[in-house]
């Protein structure tokens, strides 16, 4: 199936919870996928694995008849192209590259909110890094810009998908095993038929499913690592930031992202107002959609630019 078929045709089958007008920034070749809907100030949503910008929806459609949402898909995810390792590394520092392209192609330069979930997390920090003055408040859900805290190890599940290639292989990319199996482990609550396809449409097929597994392999733990340096110089500069107001929303119920995770970015930010949901799972915008809102919205006019 090529991109253009997969954009136009599948995406009607959901579009009545994903309304939005699909924009691509071409890079090296590629297009990459994002929303950008609404006026103000700037709002920047950054999804993780398995996820794409249909997991925001909830923001994107309260909030942007006050802020400017800018919800980009991760090479390999969502609507955007889904290159082979030929074309495309799956590296921590190329998805950095590919954020700093989308903004500066937007001409974003103003300060701008960041909202983190999984993966989007270590994104996102590595973009402040590198514009420190660009960045104005901070959102994090369930995710994380360190190392794993108290040299704590990943889960046995992730570890064996990192480093276990010849089952990792027919398991993500054959039985999309990372994407379902996370319908069921990532929402405290259970999801409606809708909402599941919705979260697994990008990746209908095998060759749609790579980046799915790169993400786990790509997590950096030892200094021999890809992304290890990267990923080095945004936990040692994860203070820098520290004096920015921040929104901690966590979701009890993650097997990945814990109470430690949580509780290391409060050690880290002492200054943020945080919230602990016992009844909200990794998905939190999924168990969590109008509370989050609210918060958001909260927080936003709290700190307002």
């Amino acid at each position: 199936m090529n991109f253009m078929s997969f954009k136009q045709k599948d995406i009607s089958a959901i579009r009545h919870l994903y309304p939005f007008t699909s924009r691509f920034l071409k890079i090296r070749g590629l297009h990459y996928h994002y929303l950008d809907e609404g006026e103000g100030e700037v709002l920047l949503l950054l999804h993780g694995n398995p996820t794409w910008s249909f997991y925001f929806r909830h923001l994107v459609r309260d909030l942007s008849p006050q802020y400017r949402m800018i919800v980009p898909d991760h090479m390999g995810c969502g609507l955007s192209d889904k290159p082979g390792t030929a074309e495309y590394d799956f590296r921590l520092k190329s998805r950095t590259d590919d954020l700093e392209s989308l903004l500066e192609h937007l001409g974003i330069r103003e300060k701008i909110t960041l909202v983190l979930h999984d993966w989007g997390g270590m994104i996102g920090m590595a973009y402040a890094l590198r514009h420190p003055e660009r960045i104005s408040r901070l959102v994090i859900c369930n995710t994380a810009a360190f190392f794993p805290p108290g040299r704590k190890k990943i889960p046995l599940r992730l570890a064996v998908i990192r480093n276990i290639l010849p089952f990792a292989v027919p398991a993500v990319l054959g039985l999309n095993l990372f994407s379902r199996a996370a319908l069921y482990m990532a929402p405290y609550r259970k999801l409606s038929p809708e909402v599941k396809k919705g979260l697994t449409l990008p990746y209908n097929c095998p060759g749609h499913r790579l980046a799915t597994l790169k993400f786990v392999q790509d997590i950096p733990l030892h200094p021999k690592d890809s992304s290890y340096e990267t990923a080095r110089q945004v936990d040692e500069n994860l203070h820098s930031f520290s004096r920015l107001p921040a929104l901690i929303c966590w979701g009890a119920h993650d097997f990945v992202f814990d109470r430690d995770y949580f509780d290391e970015w409060r050690r880290r930010f002492p200054h943020a107002e945080s919230h602990y949901f016992s009844d909200a799972g990794h998905y939190i915008l999924e168990d969590k959609a109008a509370e989050l809102t609210i918060l958001l919205k909260d927080f936003l006019i709290k700190h307002r630019i």
